[in-house]
């Protein structure tokens, strides 16, 4: 884990201990939410998931996680926050087909069967894409899909970055003014197209999801992307050239 990875994971479970301290019960999830209130396709964006296979990465306090088992998957949730897992077993201490895992999600996908379907609501541009994607493309079925939202413009309107870097972004603590600083790969669609294309997945789709309110400007993209059945041969050009072929001009 790298060590900006680290320090997210610090304030992720800084966070997750002041939610505890809190002790404030949120609603369970009716239809689905992407982080952005009143924007973005609801849970019918992933399809039939009866009897599926599902990973959720930066799962949190679980909601989402236990929201997808009840529409019938068999639903893993992983987050490294110590405290954040606390959270969620507290939660959901028996939900019927939903494992809370503590967990690195490189580390658990390296050891995990491979899964139908992978999803993270805004946890992914939490780690470093160049060492997640590779774990993530290898620990889905071939055929088997991926999504995710990811930050596009923060709150001050600041929009992505042109290179695969972290940048700082600012997280506050709910119902207080306290700040904590992450590191966040913010980037652009194409971007993000070319990692996913660069480890072997497909992009299917980019949706905008922009916030409602009028005066903000924060903005997410939902991507859309999914394993090859079956990886396209390469051309062989080791052999020969065939004996009756010829040069000649047209």
């Amino acid at each position: 884990m790298l060590e900006i990875e680290t320090q997210n994971k610090g304030t992720w479970t800084a966070y997750g201990a002041h939610q505890l301290a809190r002790d404030i019960e949120l609603p369970e999830l009716d239809g689905w939410s992407w982080d952005i209130p009143g924007a973005g396709p609801g849970a019918e964006f992933f399809g039939d998931v009866t009897g599926l296979r599902v990973l959720d990465v930066g799962s949190g306090l679980g909601r989402h996680a236990a929201r997808m088992a009840s529409l019938g998957a068999k639903v893993t949730a992983v987050d490294s926050s110590p405290t954040q897992h606390r959270r969620a077993v507290a939660r959901y201490p028996d939900t019927p087909d939903l494992r809370l895992a503590c967990a690195d999600a490189v580390a658990h996908l390296r050891d995990a069967d491979p899964y139908d379907l992978i999803y993270s609501v805004s946890g992914v541009p939490f780690t470093d894409p160049r060492r997640l994607l590779p774990a993530l493309a290898n620990g889905l079925r071939p055929g088997g899909r991926f999504v995710f939202s990811a930050l596009h413009t923060n709150s001050h309107g600041i929009g992505p970055s042109a290179c695969v870097v972290a940048r700082p972004e600012v997280l506050r603590l709910p119902g207080t003014k306290q700040e904590h600083l992450v590191h966040m790969w913010v980037l652009a669609p194409q971007l993000w197209e070319g990692l996913l294309v660069e480890h072997g997945l497909t992009l299917e789709s980019v949706t905008a999801m922009d916030a409602v309110q009028p005066d903000s400007a924060v903005s997410y993209r939902l991507y859309a992307a999914r394993r090859p059945k079956r990886v396209p041969s390469r051309p062989r050009i080791s052999e020969p050239p065939p004996s009756n072929r010829h040069s000649g001009s047209a």
